[in-house]
């Protein structure tokens, strides 16, 4: 039998999983680090904390399952996307990586969409330069940091990192890269005019391939830190969603996932490049082999719950230690007692700024419509209604595109919530399923892996293997009908309220 290994380098954590050919996961293992926020907005990680937890997480799934590592026919990478790590010309990380969610780099968009023209530079990259992306990240650097910069020779993303440490190879693939919007996405390679538009050297760009192609082997160093076999094969892999919509099985039209993670992601396949003429969309290349797909962000999803939980939770929390449970669950049945709509009360999540449809670094969180009737109850399912609203701004594009929508699968912590996908079905109207994948990013890129060590002859094939349908959820027509009258009030709050995120942004920074 055959072994396939995911590794999923995330924000909060790095997961490795381990999974046969039959799509079993047979051990998997977590370990995870801080974010620092050294300035309000801004997010950056260390990546030697990276490394640390995939040699952790990796000797863990060995020993946890007991095989020889020369049963493992080959490793996947995946991670969150859009991180810029820059290296110097001995292969040394010159600063902090500076995370998808950081929002410092808003002049910097401004910069890059003028300089190569807005409809030039949507038309090479299919997508907008919003601060959450990898190219913003390097001019940031070039305006601040200059003696760093100097010293700059690559700039990779956070899972080719960990290529780099597995393999000593300088490589990515085809999904993570169009995040960098660097990429020509219609074309899957480089884009030459982009770069020297932003002056940024050709060189420093690592080789981009498919998601499924070989790039590098496990060194004999790495083995010796990590139990893993020299010579195991290491694939392209793919960013976080692209992974994680093949771990779902998103590999085919008219099937769409909802991942519900510290952000929302709404993503569906396309057979061929489909761009939002407003760039309020994503358009990236798919860890499917000449395929894309189209990708709607909600960049505080679970974020605005937990922030929730541990902000106004505290009791929830507490009985939820005494009594073993997730708080989680305590909130989401305290949620279950307030009625659909929440009486009103109505919730933005841009608690970190928002990306879909809004790309707006300014953008900020708020409760609107509280009454002396409001309580907790009512605030709870208020932050899940919220959320599922602006996913539903990212299915409204979706369906603008005529992008195929016959059924959404939920995917992600948030999912595991009957109550949350119940509020998505009847704000989405829309049925919503559950798979038998739990770690669906992790999963995918171990059958990315799958496929590029001829375990499954293609990522369709690996998917129809592995992933099954365990639970149905069809939307409540009453509630549906609130949600629908609901909805387009929720889509004024933004633009009523946009002149005073800015103005608050502003003072913010000048008391900075």
């Amino acid at each position: 039998m055959a072994y396939l290994m995911g590794i999923d380098v995330g924000t909060s954590g790095t997961k490795t999983l381990l999974i046969n050919d039959n799509g079993d996961v047979v051990a998997s293992a977590m370990s995870e680090y801080p974010m620092y926020t050294p300035r309000p907005l801004w997010a950056e990680q260390d990546p030697e904390d990276w490394w640390r937890a995939a040699i952790l997480t990796i000797r863990q799934v060995l020993q946890q399952s007991g095989i020889d590592p020369s049963e493992i026919a080959g490793i996947g990478l995946t991670g969150q996307m859009h991180g810029l790590v820059m290296l110097d010309a001995d292969g040394e990380v010159l600063r902090p990586c500076i995370l998808w969610n950081d929002q410092r780099t808003a002049a910097q968009c401004d910069w890059i969409m003028n300089t190569v023209g807005r409809e030039r530079f949507l038309d090479l990259t299919l997508n907008r330069a919003l601060p959450g992306f990898t190219a913003p990240k390097i001019v940031w650097m070039r305006d601040n940091e200059p003696e760093l910069y100097a010293k700059a020779a690559k700039v990779l993303l956070p899972k080719d990192y960990l290529r780099y440490r597995l393999t000593g190879v300088y490589a990515t693939e085809v999904s993570d890269a169009s995040g960098t919007v660097l990429l020509d996405v219609q074309n899957r390679r480089w884009s030459e005019e982009v770069l020297s538009a932003l002056e940024i050297p050709t060189e420093w760009m690592p080789e981009c391939v498919e998601s499924i192609v070989i790039t590098g082997t496990v060194t004999p160093q790495v083995a010796e830190a990590t139990g893993l076999k020299a010579g195991t094969p290491v694939v392209g892999g793919g960013g976080d969603q692209a992974a994680s919509a093949v771990g779902t099985g998103v590999v085919e039209p008219g099937l769409v996932s909802v991942t519900m993670g510290t952000s929302g992601v709404v993503f569906a396949y396309t057979d061929s490049p489909s761009r939002d003429p407003e760039g309020r969309l994503h358009t990236f290349c798919h860890a499917v082999p000449d395929k894309w797909h189209v990708m709607g962000v909600t960049l505080s999803a679970g974020g605005s719950f937990r922030w929730f939980r541990d902000t106004l939770g505290a009791s929830e929390r507490a009985v939820a230690h005494l009594s073993h449970v997730d708080p989680y669950v305590i909130l989401t049945s305290e949620a279950q007692q307030a009625p659909a709509g929440s009486e009103g009360l109505l919730f933005l999540p841009y608690l970190t700024g928002e990306r879909t449809p809004y790309a707006d670094p300014d953008a900020r969180g708020a409760f609107v419509g509280l009454t002396l009737r409001h309580d907790k109850r009512h605030m709870v399912r208020s932050v899940l209604e919220g959320v599922a609203y602006s996913l539903r701004d990212c299915v409204e594009l979706f369906r603008d595109l005529n992008v195929p929508i016959q059924q959404v699968r939920a995917v992600g912590g948030g999912a595991r919530s009957d109550v949350w996908r119940q509020i998505m079905a009847d704000v989405f109207g829309t049925e919503m399923v559950t798979i038998n994948v739990t770690d669906s990013t992790a999963y995918g890129a171990a059958l990315l892996a799958g496929v590029g060590s001829n375990v499954y002859g293609s990522v369709p094939e690996a998917c129809q293997a592995s992933i099954r349908i365990t639970d149905r959820i069809e939307p409540i027509a009453a509630n549906q009908s609130i949600y629908n009258e609901y909805y387009p009030v929720y889509r004024t709050l933004y633009h009523a309220l946009e002149p005073a995120f800015s103005s608050i942004s502003a003072t913010d920074q000048g008391n900075a």
